[in-house]
């Protein structure tokens, strides 16, 4: 957003002022000002001329010599401005002048001695037409500097406009100026605006959607002769990023920037009576951009009768428009739900000024002065006009006054510093809340136009005092807060040690990634995006799924990177959405995500260490024993074989696998690529083992091997009952030390660690529990490798 600061300097006197240094202190206390640009100050010896003689040039169609009167001197130019004629009066910039990127210098053209140049609008950075010589009122006094005349010299500001998201006060020149007053101690003027007489008819005016419609103002004014907007209007509009179209839609833009109220302007002889609802069914309708453009039952619309005309607060249509030709207007200020505006913008693509204020939830008080304000202006442009109707004001929905109440310690509390009451009040009031002050305490009231989204509580009220006293003013000073440290949940802590395991561990890289599909993406190694809520008005059309799913997100992420490595692996810890709950909202879990990529593994050995990382990861967060058992749930794009769910305390937190071959084969050919999935917040839910301290045995422990041919799909856990059923209390542990596959024979080397506390073990008792092992083998199908 442009702010003039000579438009300010109407509002607020600012003689004296150090003006960047008050733009700073703005910055400070309000607003993030982005740039700052002085505008005028490369525009030099640029005077009014008029045209008292044209003649042609030999050899050109489009040259013409021109002599100009420019006050004290006669000056002759050549110039191919298609617009020229005697008795015209132009802006010249005469030899060694200089206009916007140029310096000016007499020159031969066409063999004829040019003394300098006419110029447009455009050249002289005042306004966009180039059209043609920009032509000055022929009341000017030739010789006369135009920087006299008009206010070409200016200070304009850019402001970060997400910093005034909860600020729609400041979307206007009016509102920048009441903070200006308040930082400079200086008053602030009264708004110029011209009230209407009340004997006319009103203009009909029916509400179908008054949940939507907040505050609906309009007025209808005839007899308009001027179609162009005064130069200063122009260069204001050009400075602050708007384009110049002609005198009522001027007008209209010129008050929202000044005020932050949005109007419309309508032909007023295509208007008979205004409706305003939503459509009944989808509908075309062409705006003012010339683009037909498809409404829905959802946006509400302008009707005359039962002819949309305009996109309320977004964009008026084609056919009831303005053009230099109308001299009848029907003038709209209106209040419209900020939600549904701000929807129906997203949904069309179409962000327009008018849209981005409405949607910041405005004050509904500004309607009407809005239009007293452009009343002022076109009757100072025009005083032929003829108000030819009453005020029309439709009043909906009021906002709740608020009235707040704060004290002396209250202030004291949160700035840790004394500010005295009379300060308190002249900073308050200067902003325009009117306050009560009696003794330590402060009743104050918040004004209409911060009351919609902005001063809600008291602490409000404190930021309001602080800013404006200068934060830069505060002394530093170390707190004398009690501090105590905030314990994390269960799941946080689980989630910070399962990062740490798999970065500082097991090298894994950590990935984010949007909560949406990518369903280009996905194609690409052929998952189709499967049926789940999705976002509306996504931009992307391929996109908007939400995703159940982390895996096909990680996935995109090794397909993208798979040239830089051979060997890695990614991991995610993000929301999913599993569907709706009972009540209509999303069902949204948080998940880790694993994807491992190896060029340099095969898949067997691949899945054998993450399936060593998930046992690692719940030992680690639950002391827990984990189990792997055959999925039924198999998507498409997974591999029906190599696809376990991961049980841990009777409860399934997840699943790993592989994918299906034709999937793997579309990321990489050569490659083994192993998922894991676990639902963290299931995760987090069991509880974990006590760790318990036992204090080591001081006889030797005893190792003992077994070699057992193992029938083919018998796990480990199946032959862990052959030792668990005999209670034995000097096994201390038993673990899988090889495997052996060869020619249909499945081998696995088992080796129990023996120990007790109190005596050295005999090879008689180690071998008596070792034989009672081997009858439980047996009477499983496993026998000792011979």
């Amino acid at each position: 957003m442009f702010v003039s600061m000579k438009w300010i300097s109407e509002f607020v006197n600012l003689d004296g002022v150090d003006i960047r240094q008050l733009i700073q202190q703005f910055t400070l206390s309000t607003a993030e000002v982005e740039d700052i640009i002085e505008k005028g100050k490369d525009i030099d010896k640029v005077v009014v001329a008029e045209i008292k003689k044209i003649e042609n040039i030999e050899d050109s169609s489009k040259l013409h010599l021109l002599t100009l009167d420019a006050g004290n001197r006669i000056c002759h130019v050549v110039c191919g401005a298609p617009n020229v004629q005697v008795g015209l009066k132009v802006p010249f910039a005469m030899n060694g002048g200089r206009i916007p990127a140029k310096e000016i210098k007499a020159c031969q053209i066409h063999g004829i001695y040019s003394e300098g140049m006419c110029c447009s609008e455009a050249e002289l950075d005042i306004g966009l037409d180039n059209s043609g010589l920009m032509v000055l009122p022929a009341h000017l006094e030739n010789g006369t500097d135009i920087k006299s005349v008009f206010n070409i010299d200016d200070i304009i500001f850019e402001v970060d406009n997400k910093s005034l998201t909860n600020r729609p006060d400041l979307w206007g020149h009016y509102g920048i100026a009441r903070e200006f007053s308040a930082l400079t101690h200086r008053p602030l003027a009264e708004l110029p605006v011209k009230d209407f007489s009340q004997d006319e008819k009103n203009l009909e005016v029916k509400i179908l959607r008054e949940d939507l419609v907040y505050r609906y103002s309009c007025v209808k004014i005839e007899n308009i002769s001027c179609s162009q907007s005064p130069i200063n209007m122009r260069i204001r509009l050009h400075y602050c990023g708007m384009r110049s179209i002609n005198l009522l839609t001027d007008l209209t833009n010129y008050v929202m920037l000044e005020i932050g109220q949005p109007l419309h302007a309508f032909d007023g002889s295509k208007i008979n009576k205004i409706v305003i609802g939503t459509p009944d069914n989808d509908i075309e309708f062409e705006t003012l951009d010339g683009q037909k453009r498809q409404i829905t039952p959802t946006m509400l619309m302008i009707y005359d009768e039962q002819t949309p005309i305009a996109i309320a607060g977004v964009m008026g249509g084609l056919d009831s428009g303005i053009c230099d030709s109308t001299n009848s207007v029907v003038l709209e200020s209106a209040n419209f739900d900020g939600v549904s505006i701000r929807k129906t913008s997203a949904q069309l693509a179409l962000r327009t000024d008018a849209s981005m204020r409405f949607e910041k939830i405005l004050d509904p008080e500004l309607t009407k002065i809005a239009l007293t304000r452009i009343y002022e202006l076109l009757s100072s442009i025009d005083n032929k006009i003829i108000v030819t109707s009453n005020l029309t004001d439709i009043y909906m929905k009021h906002y709740e006054n608020i009235s707040l109440n704060i004290s002396d310690e209250y202030i004291r509390r949160y700035t840790g510093i004394d500010i005295c009451g009379e300060r308190v009040v002249e900073i308050l009031n200067s902003l325009g809340f009117s306050v009560l002050h009696k003794g330590a305490n402060y009743q104050v009231e918040v004004p209409t136009w911060r009351a919609t989204k902005d001063v809600t509580i008291e602490a409000d009220l404190i930021e309001e005092v602080s800013r404006i006293y200068g934060y830069d003013n505060f002394v530093t000073d170390t707190t004398r807060s009690i501090l105590k440290p905030i314990s994390k949940d269960v799941s946080q802590k689980d989630d910070e040690t399962t990062k740490d395991l798999c970065v500082l561990k097991y090298g894994m890289h950590e990935v984010h990634s949007y909560i949406w599909c990518d369903s280009k993406n996905y194609k690409r190694f052929g998952i189709e995006v499967e049926e789940n809520p999705y976002i509306m008005n996504m931009v992307n059309s391929e996109s908007g799924v939400l995703r159940n799913s982390l895996i096909p997100t990680l996935l995109s992420f090794v397909y993208d990177n798979r040239t830089y490595a051979d060997d890695f692996s990614i991991f995610e810890i993000a929301r999913v959405i599993k569907g709706l709950r009972q009540d209509g909202n999303c069902d949204e879990r948080k998940h880790l995500g694993i994807v491992s990529y190896s060029r340099t593994q095969n898949e067997k050995t691949n899945y054998l260490k993450q399936v060593e990382f998930i046992v690692a990861l719940v030992m680690e967060l639950k002391r827990k024993e984990v189990s792997f058992v055959k999925s039924s749930n198999v998507k498409k794009w997974q591999s029906p074989k190599n696809n376990n769910d991961i049980i841990c305390d009777g409860l399934c937190i997840g699943s790993l696998f592989t994918l299906y071959p034709r999937n793997a084969n579309l990321i990489d050919k050569n490659a083994s690529i192993v998922c894991i999935e676990i639902d963290m917040d299931a995760f987090s839910k069991i509880t974990p083992n006590t760790i318990s301290y036992v204090e080591p045995s001081k006889y030797p422990q005893v190792d003992y091997d077994l070699s057992l041919v193992v029938p083919v799909g018998m796990k480990f856990s199946d032959l862990c009952r052959a030792w668990e059923k005999e209670h034995s209390d000097i096994l201390q542990n038993v673990y899988v030390i090889d495997e052996y596959n060869n020619g249909g024979i499945r081998s696995l080397t088992i080796r129990y660690t023996m120990q007790a506390w109190d005596r050295t073990l005999t090879s008689v008792e180690v071998q008596t529990l070792i034989n009672k092992f081997i009858y439980n083998l047996n009477q499983m199908g496993i026998q000792l490798r011979s």
